[in-house]
C-alpha cells in the first residue's frame, strides 16, 4: 500500500504525462504543463523521471511531425508545376481536357494520402504512449517510450525498479551492527 506521499507523487507523475493532451486546447501546451508539474516535484525521483520522460517524447514527435512535413515538400514542388497546367487546362475548357493532364492530380492525391497516414499512425503511436506512460506512472513504475529520442539524460530506470520510496532522495545510511 502507498503512503500518502508515495499517492501524491505516483498522481503528480501520471498528471505529467496525459497534461501533454493540452496540445489539443492551448498551443505549446504539451511543453508548458508538463514542464511546470515536473519543476515543481522535481526534487521526487519518480517525477523527475518521467518529467524527463515526457518531455523527451513530445520534442520526439514535434520533430517526427516536422519530418514528415518535410519530406512532403519535394514531391509538393514536383506536383505544384502540374497542378498548375491541369488548372489552365480546366479553364480552357473540360472538355478538350486530356486523360494525362487529369492523372497528375493523382500526384497531389497520393501525396496527401501519404501524409495523412502518417500524421494518423503517429497521433494513434502517440495515444497509446502517452496513455500507457500515465497507467505506469499512476502505478509508481519507471517507464521508458519508445521511440523517444533522449534530449533530457534520465536515469537508468531498470536499477530503480525494487525502489518502493519514490517519493523521497533521502535514504538511512543501514548500520552494521556487532
Amino acid at each position: 500500500m502507498y503512503t500518502t506521499s508515495t499517492k501524491n507523487t505516483t498522481q503528480v507523475a501520471a498528471a505529467i504525462h496525459l497534461s501533454t493532451f493540452a496540445k489539443y486546447i492551448f498551443p505549446m501546451a504539451n511543453f508548458i504543463l508538463p514542464i511546470i508539474l515536473w519543476q515543481v516535484n522535481n526534487d521526487k525521483k519518480l517525477i523527475d523521471h518521467h518529467g524527463k520522460q515526457a518531455i523527451n517524447f513530445q520534442l520526439s514527435m514535434l520533430i517526427y511531425s516536422i519530418a514528415i512535413g518535410v519530406i512532403c515538400i519535394p514531391f509538393f514542388v514536383i506536383f505544384a508545376t502540374d497542378f498548375v497546367s491541369l488548372m489552365e487546362a480546366i479553364d480552357h475548357g473540360m472538355d478538350r481536357a486530356k486523360f494525362s493532364e487529369v492523372s497528375n492530380l493523382t500526384g497531389y492525391i497520393l501525396l496527401f494520402a501519404v501524409a495523412v497516414l502518417l500524421l494518423i499512425g503517429l497521433f494513434i503511436f502517440e495515444l497509446y504512449a502517452v496513455i500507457t506512460a500515465s497507467m505506469r506512472a499512476s502505478k509508481g513504475e519507471y517507464y521508458k517510450y519508445p521511440l523517444s529520442i533522449p534530449f533530457l539524460s534520465t536515469d537508468n530506470p531498470e536499477v530503480n525498479l525494487t525502489d518502493k520510496t519514490h517519493g523521497s532522495d533521502t535514504e538511512e545510511p543501514i548500520s552494521e551492527t556487532k
